[in-house]
């Protein structure tokens, strides 16, 4: 667990920039436009979260196992799996494109409520392929556990990318937060690929060539299980944002969505770490009990520091929502007690559910995210109209514990071979 730590402090750097940056968002969005702008904004980026995650599902997990397995064979061993991450991408983009464009007034009436919103959409499927690009460049370093590079690339991306974001809303209000969070995808991946282009392994020939089925295939696999991710959870927040909205408004929401959106940045200190460090190592395991005892003594070490992370945002919540927002946001108060225990809840399930990713487990991982996200908006639905907007939390924490009795539960299946 030593090199875990090394790592957690490389990344974790990183992400308090990124928390950094996401205050000084926050703080700029919130004075701007208020609770009904930042629920706006929290719809489109849950938008381009579905379609970038469409469109990168080849260039993340799998390119990361791959890169990991065969890093000692030389980047020609690896570029078996890159060639056909660079296929999908032109074949996915090349659906999407056509298709988000043609349907983008209809996207922006169901998901946000009005067709105002469909020009945002309209930009962010235009950008997908750079950002695919660059997510493959991304996982490429951490298959590679280049760290330090991995971890530069990301500050240096979040600065420029937040920068543009903060302009935009400064001057433009909450129509150049929305045209930011439409391109930001794409400036992060062209900063990326511009920072990574002289590696010995940015070769055209290594990402454009023959590729056989087998290779293929092998992406396939977890296309499919990061299109479930993509779709299932980031669908389910909009319908539940709509619930909130639909029995309590939109400024309610706006006050749900700061708690979510502070949620999502004190917890990307243990996720990025995971994703960093835990999943590459989890897939050059090949023994089982090896396995099992390197997701068990992780889990000894992570939940007590996640418990902590969770108790002082508690302790804290008055003085981080009048730093990150402003007086309009003080209900948000009463949100944080249940979200944060759901919090502690959903990475303890993560730590146990992770070797589904590891071992390319498509049908348990397709299923359990389906499965989740669905009985995520029923007991949303359930709980929203007798608890309101707090039903949301006390769904949220309820899913959570379910998932991880039911991955708990099924531990030793998941895992066969």
């Amino acid at each position: 667990m030593k090199k875990f730590f090394s790592v957690t402090i490389f990344t974790a750097l990183l992400t308090f920039l990124r928390m950094g940056c996401g205050l000084v968002i926050g703080k700029f969005v919130a004075i701007y436009t208020g609770p009904t702008g930042l629920a706006l904004l929290g719809q489109l980026q849950t938008i381009a979260n579905i379609l970038n995650g469409i469109a990168n599902a080849p260039a993340g997990n799998g390119i990361v196992r791959y890169t990991a397995e065969h890093s000692e064979s030389g980047h020609e061993n690896c570029a078996y799996w890159w060639r056909a991450c660079s296929r999908w991408i032109i074949i996915l983009c090349g659906i999407m494109i056509p298709l988000v464009c043609v349907t983008s007034p209809l996207l922006s009436y169901l998901l946000i409520g009005n067709k105002e919103q469909y020009p945002y959409i309209i930009i962010i499927a235009l950008t997908l392929p750079v950002s695919a690009y660059g997510t493959m460049i991304v996982s490429i370093l951490n298959g590679y556990q280049s760290y330090k590079y991995y971890v530069l690339t990301g500050i240096i991306s979040v600065l420029i990318s937040a920068l543009i974001m903060i302009l935009l809303t400064r001057y433009l209000g909450i129509r150049g937060a929305l045209y930011a969070a439409s391109f930001q995808a794409a400036i992060i991946g062209i900063v990326t690929i511009a920072l990574c282009i002289k590696k010995t392994w940015f070769k055209i020939v290594y990402f454009y060539g023959q590729v056989t089925t087998k290779y293929m295939y092998d992406i396939r696999s977890y296309i499919i299980m990061t299109i479930a991710s993509a779709l299932s959870m980031p669908l389910a927040l909009i319908i539940i944002r709509r619930l909130i909205a639909n029995n309590c408004g939109w400024d309610v929401t706006g006050q749900w969505q700061a708690v979510w959106k502070i949620s999502e940045a004190y917890l990307a200190v243990i996720t990025l770490a995971l994703s960093t460090y835990y999943l590459p190592h989890l897939s050059k395991i090949k023994d089982n009990v090896e396995l099992k005892k390197e997701v068990f003594s992780a889990f000894k070490v992570i939940i007590p520091v996640t418990m902590l992370l969770s108790i002082g945002m508690y302790l804290c919540r008055d003085n981080i929502i009048n730093l990150l927002f402003d007086s309009k946001f003080s209900e948000a108060r009463s949100f944080f007690l249940v979200q944060l225990i759901g919090d502690v809840i959903k990475i303890a399930s993560w730590l146990i559910a992770f070797p589904m990713l590891a071992r390319g487990k498509v049908k348990w991982f397709v299923y359990s995210e389906i499965i989740f996200a669905l009985n995520f908006i029923f007991l949303g639905g359930v709980y929203i109209h007798f608890y309101g907007a707090h039903g949301a939390n006390y769904a949220y924490l309820t899913n959570y514990v379910m998932y991880f009795i039911t991955i708990f539960l099924f531990f030793d299946k998941i895992i066969e071979k």
